[in-house]
């Protein structure tokens, strides 16, 4: 299966993406599935799973988020509840592993999306080497040298935040079966391979200055 595991929703601040667009983008650019990874709520990845019901979509849509901790961004993936921010990276970790989450640090050595800055030390699932969002090969690169020094399942997600740029990167996954549960075990055990193109800089220009946009608006 081709998996995007890290797509943001229109329930994440940042981002107006509508699921049913989601959707469409995701089947038209060859995908099989999507981990929906809104920013410090697992609501938007449960919502998506039941609009993708409703429209029979063969889509497979994963519930996740991606955890604001103390030293950066988590991804954690099939957890039952949405873990708390604002809790120390290995606080978060564990808290997702109770709850039955999947965890895989996304961008780490990204620093201005909230990448924590290291790997060594940390109980996780897998680590995201391949980030479309990156304006340079560094922060990949680095990655996945890093990943496979320790030994760590690799992947990739678009980290999309327009519809249109779903599955720019993906996971090719070796699964039993097309099941969220298959997915995750297929991850766990390495059955995993990162693939993409970075994102076109203007994408990630015009989400900056929409999160801009919303927060003052907001305020």
């Amino acid at each position: 299966m081709l998996i995007d595991l890290h797509v943001h929703s229109c329930f994440s601040k940042d981002s107006d993406s509508q699921f049913d667009s989601i959707l469409e983008w995701a089947k038209k650019n060859g995908l099989d599935g999507v981990a929906i990874c809104d920013h410090d709520s697992v609501e938007g990845g449960f919502a998506c799973a039941r609009r993708a019901a409703e429209i029979a979509s063969d889509i497979l849509v994963i519930p996740g988020q991606e955890v604001s901790s103390t030293e950066g961004h988590v991804l954690v993936l099939g957890a039952s509840e949405s873990v708390p921010a604002s809790m120390s990276v290995l606080s978060t970790i564990e808290y997702a592993h109770d709850l039955g989450g999947l965890v895989i640090i996304p961008h780490p050595y990204k620093k201005t999306s909230h990448g924590i800055g290291y790997l060594k030390g940390l109980d996780v699932d897998a680590v995201e080497v391949f980030n479309s969002r990156c304006l340079t090969p560094y922060a990949n690169t680095r990655a996945k040298i890093v990943a496979e020094r320790l030994g760590l399942p690799q992947v990739g997600g678009s980290d999309a935040h327009e519809p249109c740029m779903v599955g720019r990167s993906y996971t090719g996954i070796d699964v039993e079966d097309e099941s969220v549960d298959s997915v995750l075990s297929a991850i766990k055990a390495g059955r995993v391979k990162p693939g993409g193109k970075l994102t076109p800089p203007k994408y990630v220009v015009g989400q900056m200055f929409r999160g801009i946009r919303k927060k003052v608006n907001s305020d």
